[in-house]
């Protein structure tokens, strides 16, 4: 596991567990890979899992952004029934391997990861272009985007799509290179008119803590016109944090504060939304319940 890096005073406890859902839900974007929390009370990805199947979520989607968390997503998602893997170079890794001189073979890396057991998306991939400047180092993030756009649909697998910064270009590229059927706008920063653009390429969009942000609006807005056929949820684990434990260490066992927000926002039933929500997500990444490839 890595250590993510502290903020000072930062509170590091985990929060207590909120309220299990009635109707359980997919943590569709996490981060299992990321150590956080403090000292003495680190959690293993199973611990962390067995929290979430005490409130109601009952698998994540473990995603990678270089090789070797890519690897791993790939290797822990083949023992855990819980975990399906999304295996990807995140956009801003893309131009330190082209440094490196080493972007084609990290490519052929994810696409031999793509084919095995459980891997179910290619994620995250896209455009970062607000921790990422310079022409070389954006060519290196188009590349890598759309040869990761081409291993999805080679592969028959859902694509989770990382857009910050980096709207217009995202869909550009995307209606240029044809996108894979099941496209997802992870942790979705846009607002309604993006929504619009989504929902008219049937892409879906995926809500994150940052939802319940005060400062979120645009999501809100966002979410009220984003068919409910198309609307996921994820943690993006250990970042974003939702309200009212925002700061605090993330993970797949604070779902039901987003979606209960998200609920709240469009006037509905909380059971209701994780039902739909549920439905969603199985239609884009599959059935978590094949028998892991071996034994845990």
């Amino acid at each position: 596991m890595r250590q993510r890096d502290a903020s000072p005073g930062r509170d590091l406890t985990y929060s207590p567990l909120p309220e299990p859902l009635t109707v359980p839900v997919y943590d569709n974007h996490t981060h299992l890979e990321i150590s956080d929390g403090a000292p003495g009370e680190q959690l293993s990805y199973r611990e962390h899992l067995d929290r979430a199947s005490a409130v109601g979520v009952k698998g994540v989607v473990q995603v990678g952004g270089d090789v070797e968390t890519s690897r791993w997503s790939a290797e822990q998602a083949a023992i855990e029934p819980r975990m399906l893997a999304a295996v990807a170079l995140h956009p801003n890794e893309a131009p330190l391997y082209a440094e490196r001189g080493g972007l084609d073979d990290a490519l052929a890396v994810i696409a031999e990861l793509a084919t095995r057991p459980r891997v179910a998306a290619i994620g995250e991939t896209g455009l970062d272009f607000f921790r990422t400047s310079g022409d070389e180092a954006i060519a290196a993030q188009y590349r890598s985007f759309e040869a990761h756009i081409e291993i999805a649909k080679e592969n028959n697998l859902a694509m989770q799509i990382h857009d910050r910064d980096a709207h217009a270009e995202v869909i550009a590229t995307l209606k240029r290179v044809g996108a894979p059927e099941r496209t997802v706008f992870h942790c979705f920063s846009g607002d309604a008119e993006l929504a619009r653009v989504c929902a008219e390429n049937g892409w879906y969009v995926s809500f994150a803590g940052t939802v319940t942000f005060k400062n979120a609006a645009n999501l809100r807005e966002a979410l009220a016109v984003a068919p409910r056929d198309l609307v996921l949820v994820e943690t993006d684990a250990p970042f974003l944090t939702p309200v009212p434990n925002r700061g605090r260490p993330n993970a797949p066992y604070l779902i039901p504060y987003t979606l209960r927000a998200m609920a709240a926002q469009l006037g509905i039933d909380d059971e209701e939304l994780a039902a739909q929500i549920s439905t969603n997500t199985e239609a884009v990444y599959g059935s978590w319940n094949a028998e892991p490839v071996t034994a845990s």
